[in-house]
């Protein structure tokens, strides 16, 4: 057998257990290519079978052999060829200083957005979802794994993550698997169109008691999405969105859970958690990265030199018309804060949250983005990829800018609501330049005549949210 590299090897066993095939059987396997070992968990699938997965990270031969307290799944092996990966795929997204790129060494700049409760609406809502991502510019997306009971959001979802219903309760040591089945075909989905999913795995905005279960179930239900769902590469772990507001845990309880996903999960994926007022303490070794919820994006080199990671604002505020006050800033602010954000060495994500009389939110629901933002972004992240290798956040001007820059050959730097008509700036004396004027609204670049270096003074539109782009002849 052949699997391509960063794929999904899985291999299934039958076998009818008359007890309790979640808590009685346990499985697992390891997986060896020359003196390297990998362990990794099965978990059990319904219907009298039970699977393991792996993703195969180097190329070569890969055997395995379970480990069961069943004798019928107990010593079985096997064996598969990793063969290259394909040409399109660059492997997940790991961290690389306090920048993310994929596991190939590509740059990877996250352009994310925030859908919630998007795969739990109903197969034609989602489908529409999706045929709007297939247009989009975002490459990340933030989604819960449980349903959410929330403004907007009051809808029963057509399934439930446990064995039971509303009204009798539900039995959370048995995982549904036909409920997470679906879950997977949507992450598969998504990563079909080079999407990351940013996996929430646990939320405040409840009505079937999911957030509050007892903590030998929520360690069981980690342990079965962990077993699942690690060998897709494009799952990064969110522990929880504004984690703060679930009073009913502690943070030893958020320590714990970081701790039994990072041993149990044999990809390594990202791993972070997002707040609503209180950070959690983000320079713990287990957090990969900052998930921050904040609106000043101009505090963003703090937060990177406090905790030494790539930082993301997943939530610096929707554009929409809500009355939350979170929810209703201006599509220019929106792509401003997005601006201001990059700009200064973090990253920033999207969000929408436009009324609509049946209460389809993109933010909440999905179906059809409808604000003035998307166009603007898929502009700026063209701009962004186009930067030619590692940045620095750009020095001198008296902090009155944010910019980047590579070295002494690239400079990008972004002006937000300022209008001025001439800018001066210091480059190296001994290097010559080309200047593009950038309207980050108008998605226009304008490129100006001669060049320039040194002491100089560049002609600018007197216009908010005006961008230059010094490329080094």
């Amino acid at each position: 057998m052949d699997i391509n590299k960063w794929e999904i090897f899985e291999a299934s066993f039958e076998y009818n257990h008359a007890g309790d095939p979640f808590a009685d059987v346990t499985l697992s396997a390891r997986f060896t290519r020359g003196n390297r070992t990998v362990s990794a968990d099965g978990f059990y699938d319904g219907g009298g079978v039970y699977k393991l997965r792996f993703m195969p990270d180097h190329e070569g031969l890969w055997r395995y052999e379970t480990i069961s307290n069943a004798p019928e799944l107990n010593g079985l092996s096997g064996e598969f060829n990793c063969a290259a990966a394909r040409a399109d795929v660059h492997g997940p997204v790991v961290t690389d200083g306090t920048r993310f790129v994929y596991a190939d060494g590509s740059d990877y700049y996250p352009f994310g957005t925030t859908c919630y409760a998007w795969s739990h609406q109903g197969d034609e809502l989602e489908e529409l979802t999706l045929e709007t991502l297939k247009a989009a510019p975002f490459n990340k997306l933030r989604m819960c794994v449980f349903p959410k009971r929330y403004d907007f959001n009051h809808n029963e979802p057509p399934r439930y993550p446990f064995a039971g219903n509303k009204k009798d309760g539900f039995d959370y040591s048995r995982p549904d698997p036909d409920y997470f089945k679906h879950l997977e075909l949507r992450i598969s989905q998504l990563k079909d169109l080079g999407i990351e999913a940013d996996l929430i795995l646990f939320h405040p905005y409840d009505d079937w008691g999911f957030s509050t279960m007892p903590r030998e179930r929520d360690l069981g239900y980690l342990r079965y999405v962990v077993a699942r769902l690690a060998s897709f590469r494009n799952v990064w772990w969110s522990f929880a969105n504004e984690y703060d507001l679930m009073t009913s845990k502690t943070t030893p309880d958020w320590d714990e859970f970081f701790k039994l996903v990072s041993a149990a999960d044999p990809s390594g994926h990202l791993r972070s958690i997002h707040n609503c007022r209180a950070f959690y303490d983000h320079s713990k070794s287990w957090v990969t990265h900052c998930s921050i919820q904040h609106s000043d994006l101009f505090r963003v080199p703090d937060w990177i030199k406090q905790y030494g990671k790539p930082v993301v604002v997943d939530e610096c505020c929707y554009e929409g018309d809500i009355h939350h006050l979170w929810g209703n800033i201006t599509a220019k602010e929106m792509v401003n804060r997005m601006w201001i954000g990059f700009s200064r060495g973090a990253y920033a994500g999207h969000g929408e949250t436009y009324m609509a009389d049946n209460d389809v939110l993109w933010w909440s629901k999905g179906a059809v983005l409808r604000g003035e933002s998307p166009r603007r972004i898929a502009f700026m992240r063209a701009i962004f990829e186009s930067i030619p290798g590692r940045t620095e956040p750009a020095s001198g001007d008296h902090g009155e800018h944010s910019g980047l820059r590579a070295g002494e050959d690239y400079y990008l730097l972004y002006y937000d609501d300022r209008q001025q008509r001439i800018k001066k700036l210091i480059f190296p004396e001994d290097k010559k330049y080309r200047i593009d004027v950038i309207d980050a609204w108008e998605c226009a670049v304008t490129r100006l005549g001669g060049t320039y270096g040194g002491r100089c003074e560049i002609p600018m539109p007197g216009k908010p949210y005006q961008a230059l782009r010094a490329t080094r002849i």
